[in-house]
């Protein structure tokens, strides 16, 4: 008989700290979409379920591939519920309505969405291996130890330890090498046995064996900080899930730039005056490396569907080469015959684009890079997602990853 094994991922609509934050994007895609991309890609979980009170969030919860049968009752859904009602809340009803009952049940948090590939399924082979186990619980070492801590009295009182260690009479003098190791529970993965929750009232039981996980992982979005922190990692070249296409490392031997003008070398805006003459807002910063660059044997090229001349105007001030007034559809085509003329192969070479008329060369690209202003179809589309605004220095800032990654 198949072990049932259903995911179940909390998101309530009313977060406080960032609005909407289950649906924003993260690093291209819904955050709810990555807990479901870990769900989907698992060998082990049967079905997939979103608990949440907001019927926008069922609808992308669908989109990605989760279902939503039910929306959770508003009481269930405040700043200060627990996990436990929502988890019973869920059971109940699929028991119910459905006559469904799992085995197994797998929380995953969306606010910790970056996870190893075989995680899920490593914590629920945990938990069926040891049947004494109520529940298995992602773990990384913790970054303070609490031996070290104390108990605040107030301002004009005595500290007090906040543990004691059999054998250490003062643990919070003692060398870190020799207190007991310590580790923090993160918001990755729960797996937990259905009785756990139905019969001893709790999410992990008494009996709780753990899942090390490598603290590079360690992901717990709460604050916006967080938010570009964590999209940072992604890009990082880390082997994570994702809803999108696995992502691919900079190139070790690189030999052109080539970007987009409109919404990379500037910021997408234009200036018209009243005799149509247009003007464009760019980035002096934007040409501080290029000589530097070019010094390795990295040149950078603009290749642009805008006809207008400011367009070579601005690549002879920056002392580079442009090529210009490409149509939508052929910017693909064009960058292909640049490599060829310039004898290079598509592997050495970086592309910068913003929008859906970039989408072409990004299918030539070695390595393809977007503005943090892009639209959302290209950076689903990048390997790597800069944090300047087109026009806002966002050539200065790969230039400079460049140069790091070739010393």
């Amino acid at each position: 008989m198949m072990t049932e094994i259903l995911a179940l991922i909390p998101a309530r609509g009313g977060s406080k700290g960032i609005p909407r934050k289950n649906i924003r994007l993260f690093a291209g895609y819904p955050l709810i979409a990555w807990s479901i991309a870990a769900a989907k890609q698992s060998e082990l979980v049967t079905r997939i379920i979103v608990s949440t009170d907001d019927e926008e969030i069922a609808e992308v919860a669908r989109e990605w591939g989760a279902e939503t049968p039910f929306l959770r009752p508003a009481e269930l859904a405040q700043d200060k519920t627990t996990d436990l009602p929502v988890f019973e809340h869920a059971l109940k009803w699929l028991e119910d309505v459905e006559g469904y009952r799992p085995d197994v049940i797998v929380q995953l948090r969306p606010t910790s969405p970056i996870r190893p590939h075989t995680m899920l399924d490593d914590a629920i082979r945990i938990l069926l291996e040891h049947e004494d186990a109520d529940c298995v619980r992602g773990v990384v070492p913790a970054a303070q130890n609490p031996f070290k801590m104390w108990r605040f009295n107030g301002e004009r009182k005595p500290l007090n330890p906040l543990l004691a260690v059999e054998g250490i009479p003062e643990p919070y003098n003692a060398p870190r090498q020799i207190l007991p190791p310590v580790y923090w529970q993160t918001g990755h993965v729960d797996a937990i046995r259905d009785a756990t929750i139905t019969q001893k009232k709790s999410l992990t039981g008494d009996v709780i064996y753990p899942l090390l996980i490598d603290p590079k992982y360690t992901v717990d979005i709460d604050t916006l900080p967080d938010w570009a922190k964590y999209e940072a990692l992604v890009y990082s070249g880390l082997e994570m899930v994702s809803p999108g296409k696995s992502l691919r490392a900079m190139p070790e031997t690189i030999k052109l730039i080539l970007c987009d003008f409109d919404g990379v070398i500037t910021d997408n805006l234009v200036i018209t005056d009243q005799d149509g003459k247009e003007s464009v807002v760019a980035s002096r910063s934007d040409s501080m490396h290029i000589k530097k660059l070019r010094e390795m044997g990295i040149e950078l090229m603009i290749l642009s569907s805008e006809p207008n001349p400011v367009v070579l105007a601005r690549a002879k001030k920056m002392g580079i080469e442009a090529m210009h007034g490409i149509g939508m559809q052929d910017k693909g085509r064009a960058m292909r015959e640049v490599l060829k003329q310039k004898n290079l192969k598509a592997e050495n070479v970086i592309y910068v684009g913003n929008d859906l008329n970039d989408l072409p060369c990004f299918e030539v690209g070695g390595w393809n890079v977007a503005v943090a202003d892009a639209y959302p179809e290209v950076i689903r589309a990048a390997d790597y997602v800069l944090t300047k605004n087109g026009g806002h220095g966002a050539i200065r800032e790969l230039c400079e990853i460049v140069l790091s990654h070739i010393k």
